[in-house]
């Protein structure tokens, strides 16, 4: 019974899915050294401190180019110049 040859087609398949798993192997590796390498560019400077009104906490903040906000549990806005850490503008969220 062990000397019957393999179907073809079953051989047809073997064959694919080992070139569908390599395929599958070689495209994850790329993914993480793509992720790698492109992550660690560019990483944004952080302001060394931020001074907040009296009596605002920080909740969340993000940035852009040219500017920074901090969000407070006040419910405001603050919007920083980057260069001279000056408020630009104050948004009272309703």
């Amino acid at each position: 019974m062990d000397d019957l040859p393999e179907p073809a087609n079953l051989r047809f398949l073997r064959r694919m899915v080992t070139v569908l798993t390599t395929v599958m192997i070689f495209g994850v590796v790329i993914v993480i050294g793509l992720l790698v390498t492109r992550l660690g560019r560019d990483t944004p400077v952080l302001p060394a401190e931020i001074t907040l009104p009296d009596g605002a906490t920080a909740t969340a903040f993000t940035q852009a180019a040219d500017w920074y906000a901090v969000v407070t549990d006040d419910n405001r806005i603050l919007i920083f110049d980057r260069m001279t850490g000056a408020l630009r503008q104050t948004v009272v969220v309703q």
